[in-house]
């Protein structure tokens, strides 16, 4: 029997369901938006481990980008398939790389130091590697945020543990920053440091130190690029959400400094969680991490960045990933409501730990072919546009849903996530338009939305419904590269508009409407 036969049969068996239908009601409040993400909302990282830690890559050492195949088409494809994807280097070890140009004449790679941050001693980025890796950007088309380190110069204080005190010494960056211009290197924003806010992963910095020093970073970003057009985005702190810190930082650094506020979200806790399953289908467990987003979106409105907030990282769970899980259908379940849930409260930007290494990678570190989440990432960026839409459902917590103007006009996009194993749902739209007209404020609630154009659907589903296999279906069809290495087509499949939409037990739909008038999108 060969493979088609087999995908064949498994996909029929994935289609016996017993699962009860649920009739759902979804309502579409088209008439204003409630948030705006950045064009690339979806983004993945380039994290800095060595290549003797199991879990991740080497940005720095050379044997990287033969190892993790940058010279092959595979990668290369998965990321101009976004045409294009934001990635950002950065990482844990951020802050112990210094950048081989002008006066660093010694350029050491990472060597293990367990009397040194995470356990090893300071790494080097020679300009060779910075070559290689803005050549792989280019032909793909990135758009680069490159996490600065914010403890150049600056020492360990010698009173409390974890904390380093001392004014930020910009020289080195400084060059870095030039040698970048002189090559027409292409960065859309500098991030400052990485978990340094708060009381920090492995270090920290008071936050009145912080302010002062992205303060710094923003003039010798101004100073080297004049020109307000081309000049890159200022973010910070890329860490942990802590209310009085964050308050304090922007409050020293001022307006117009920082850009965009950037935080990190890792609310699945430890990968080797043996209850994690659990929490990723549950919606009361998903829900919980809104007050984090919450307080956020609370800072950006008092301080007003021009940039908005960003998840600067987020892999769900931490140390790695969790193995049996983060490279799995399942993992969908956690990351795509991150996205949706982002963006409801108005950030712009959610960077996914990582696009390669690790258990939490959306291409698999040996073999670079995508995992599920890519193909649920990719048909993101696709089709959700930047305009968000508010959405109720009431009906049953496990259906999850979120709705954008589509990104090619006309329409809306919708995403469903069903989180149940034995609930299937019929779903019907309404549009609930509020708007106000010469001061006096109108509600109008439409009835069932009855489209006259075909609907565009994709279904996604687990190869015969293991949500923890790494085979993920679109429309029945397993999404596998071609044998040179390209994404396989992601076509819809046009349904009469008629019909209710139909969302399986475990299973994530994307929908566009055409003919959905939600003045918002207009």
């Amino acid at each position: 029997m060969d493979l088609k036969c087999i995908f064949s049969l498994a996909i029929l068996v994935s289609q016996i369901s017993l699962s009860s239908m649920q009739n759902v009601n979804v309502v579409i409040q088209g008439a204003t938006s409630i948030g705006e993400t950045d064009d690339n909302f979806v983004c993945a990282t380039l994290d800095w481990w060595p290549l003797e830690n199991a879990t991740t890559i080497n940005v720095l050492g050379e044997r990287w980008t033969i190892k993790f195949g940058f010279e092959k088409k595979g990668p290369i494809n998965a990321i101009k398939a976004f045409n294009p994807l934001r990635i950002k280097v950065g990482g844990s070890l951020q802050d112990q790389v210094v950048y081989g140009v002008g006066g660093v004449k010694n350029c050491p790679n990472f060597m293990k130091n367990e009397d040194s941050l995470f356990g090893f001693s300071q790494g080097c980025l020679r300009m060779e590697r910075w070559d290689e890796l803005n050549k792989i950007f280019n032909q793909t088309g990135v758009k680069v945020t490159f996490g600065l380190n914010a403890l150049l110069g600056i020492n360990r204080s010698k009173i409390e543990k974890g904390l380093w005190v001392g004014d930020w010494k910009s020289q080195n960056a400084r060059d870095f920053m030039k040698y970048t211009i002189s090559k027409g290197y292409k960065v859309d924003s500098y991030e400052f440091g990485n978990q340094l806010s708060g009381a920090g992963m492995g270090a920290s910095v008071e936050a009145e130190q912080y302010g002062k020093d992205i303060v710094v970073l923003k003039n010798l970003v101004k100073e080297l690029h004049p020109d307000p057009k081309t000049q890159p985005k200022v973010l910070g702190p890329s860490g942990y959400y802590d209310e009085k810190w964050f308050n304090s930082f922007l409050e020293v650094s001022g307006h117009d400094v920082v850009d965009g506020v950037t935080h990190h979200i890792y609310n699945l806790g430890p990968g080797d969680d043996p209850n994690m399953i659990t929490k990723i289908q549950d919606p009361s467990y998903l829900n919980q991490v809104a007050q984090t987003y919450k307080g956020v979106l609370n800072i950006v409105n008092k301080f007003k960045p021009q940039s908005g907030a960003w998840v600067s990282e987020s892999g769900g769970a931490l140390h790695g990933g969790a193995k049996d899980l983060s490279p799995t259908f399942a993992d969908g379940f956690w990351y795509l409501d991150q996205l949706g849930m982002a963006s409801t409260y108005n950030h712009k930007v959610f960077c996914r730990q990582t696009l390669i290494g690790g258990n939490y990678a959306l291409l698999n570190t040996t073999t670079s072919i995508p995992n599920p989440d890519y193909y649920g990432a990719l048909l993101w960026h696709r089709l959700m546009g930047s305009t968000v839409l508010a959405v109720t459902q009431e009906s049953n917590p496990n259906l999850r849903v979120y709705a954008h103007c589509a990104k090619k006009k006309p329409g809306i996009s919708i995403i469903f996530i069903n989180l149940s194993e034995d609930s299937s749902f019929n779903v019907t739209l309404s549009n609930y338009e509020h708007q106000s007209r010469n001061s006096r404020s109108t509600d109008v609630a439409k009835p069932e939305f009855r489209g006259s154009k075909d609907r565009e659907e994709y279904h996604l589903a687990a190869l015969v419904g293991n949500i923890q296999g790494q085979i993920v279906l679109l429309n029945d069809v397993p999404m596998v590269p071609t044998e040179t290495f390209d994404i396989p087509k992601m076509e819809p499949k046009l349904v009469n508009a008629s019909t209710p939409i139909s969302i399986a037990a475990h299973s994530i739909v994307y929908v566009t409407i055409r003919d959905f008038q939600a003045l918002a999108c207009a």
